[in-house]
């Protein structure tokens, strides 16, 4: 009878330790989706905010770049009044000349 009941007992605590591995694997799994999921949600937030830089700078460029052809634009208009102004008198004075020669 003792060496059924060793048999037993040892049989006994084979399925204990099984048990107790199997527990410790499903913990372990646990943790590690667990630990997964923490690191793809922070990759995900540096992406976010690393997308979320690239657009401010990009629209910081386009603003740059908005107001450097306000600027042409507004030198380009300064000119052509000159110009026009310019010609403005001539005609004025072609005008008179051509009133008073008449």
């Amino acid at each position: 009878m003792d060496a059924i009941e060793k048999v037993t007992q040892v049989e006994e605590k084979a399925r204990a330790d099984v048990a107790n591995a199997e527990a410790r694997v499903r913990h372990a799994l646990a943790e590690a989706e667990r630990e997964g999921e923490a690191q793809l949600q922070k990759v995900r937030t540096e992406a976010a905010e690393r997308g979320r830089e690239q657009l401010r700078q990009a629209e910081a460029r386009a603003a740059e770049a908005a107001a450097a052809i306000a600027r042409n634009a507004e030198r380009e208009s300064d000119a052509l009044r000159a110009a026009a102004k310019a010609r403005l008198d001539e005609a004025a004075d072609y005008i008179v000349g051509r009133v008073v020669k008449s």
